[in-house]
């Protein structure tokens, strides 16, 4: 979770006693199976398809697959060749057998909030042990242990419970103060109601009339950053992206002096990911810049999603990535208007998903902080 811990959970996490137990005796360890992406079709269902990556609690896509190839959860899920640990809620299907799922021996550790808190705890007692060269596999966890939080000699579950329920409850409120000093708490109110034409496109939006059309033809020749290696960077404010999910790809801020693209841009990655930016940046040769600058904010969030949707399905890997002449060969489908990319649609949709995303977020804000408030007086 990002963001810094407040002082009192501080002072929780420096009282702790810590205990040493092995991972096998706590949990059933075995691979995933595996489902390669090229025989899947990407956003073709509901059901995660997770893979090793670090962004989206390693959720790839949602598919639609043999159902007994499902690995169920709730579990943890350790990617094998990058050690992502995360907590898997639901059923889920996998793209690589040295994937493991971790499924708990004991009922006292199956609430959510304590396998969240383990998560953290094997990340952070294993994570200098195993590296992309050294994955962490089966046959190697069978040795691994983890330290948690005990006390008088046992495994202190209600104080993971309660520190996960009051980090939930300092997060929620120091996202609801942000939608309150943004404005955006009120939603319902004001310009946060949806418009007629809002309501109208959304209620339409199944009716509406597609076209192919070709990024280059759009948007002029794709262009790409130079390669900057990790110990050449200076530490900087620039954001610098990479191919990568986590922290959107931004892997450093640098104060190199390097070509800066322009914010309200959209930047597709080695494996095809494409992302929107709002702010000027620099990236690496393995980053492909599409020039949407003249569009307006919400018509380029809705061109990356149009991108992604189109380069993003397992045809891009390492052994074949995306480059900026991919870029310029590819075709997205747009809402149209004489024949025309019809840019004030798009932008109006974008709004309308923008308002009802907002007004969930405050809801769910409001419902959590309740929920975690009782837990919490009860610890």
């Amino acid at each position: 979770m990002p963001g810094k811990i407040d002082a009192p959970l501080n002072k929780k996490l420096q009282n702790v006693e810590w205990g040493e137990y092995k991972i096998t005796e706590l949990f059933e360890v075995r691979n995933t199976r595996c489902i390669l992406a090229r025989d899947v079709v990407l956003d073709s269902g509901n059901t995660p398809y997770l893979g090793a990556g670090a962004g989206n609690n390693a959720t790839i896509s949602y598919i639609s697959y043999d159902e007994n190839l499902l690995e169920e959860g709730p579990c943890i899920f350790i990617g094998g060749k990058t050690f992502v640990v995360t907590y898997q809620e639901h059923n889920f299907y996998s793209n690589d057998s040295h994937n493991l799922v971790l499924y708990v021996k004991n009922n006292k550790l199956k609430s959510k909030r304590i396998q969240l808190y383990i998560c953290s705890c094997i990340y952070k007692s294993l994570k200098n042990k195993y590296s992309w060269s050294n994955s962490i596999s089966y046959s190697k966890i069978q040795n691994d242990s983890v330290l948690l939080p005990t006390k008088n000699g046992e495994i202190d579950f209600d104080f993971m419970e309660s520190f996960i329920a009051e980090l939930e409850t300092q997060r929620i409120s120091a996202l609801k103060a942000y939608l309150y000093i943004t404005g955006l708490s009120n939603i319902d109110g004001g310009g946060g109601r949806l418009t007629e034409e809002e309501k109208h496109l959304l209620a339409n939006f199944n009716n509406l009339k597609w076209g192919r059309f070709n990024l280059y033809k759009l948007f002029g020749k794709s262009t790409r950053g130079r390669r900057l290696k990790s110990a050449d960077r200076i530490p900087g404010n620039l954001p610098f992206v990479t191919a990568g999910e986590a922290e959107t790809g931004v892997s450093a801020y640098i104060g190199n002096s390097v070509e800066v693209f322009s914010k309200n841009t959209v930047t597709i990655d080695m494996f095809g990911s494409a992302k929107y930016r709002n702010y000027d940046y620099g990236c690496d040769d393995h980053i492909a810049v599409v020039h949407t600058e003249n569009l307006s904010r919400y018509a380029a969030i809705f061109i990356t999603s149009a991108v992604h949707k189109s380069s993003h399905n397992g045809q891009f890997n390492y052994g074949n990535n995306f480059y900026p002449k991919d870029a310029d060969s590819l075709d997205i489908m747009l809402p149209v208007i004489h024949g025309q990319p019809d840019f004030n649609t798009m932008e109006t949709i974008i709004s309308a998903i923008h308002k009802l995303v907002i007004k969930d977020v405050v809801n769910y804000t409001d419902k959590k902080i309740n929920a975690t408030k009782n837990v919490v007086k009860n610890q």
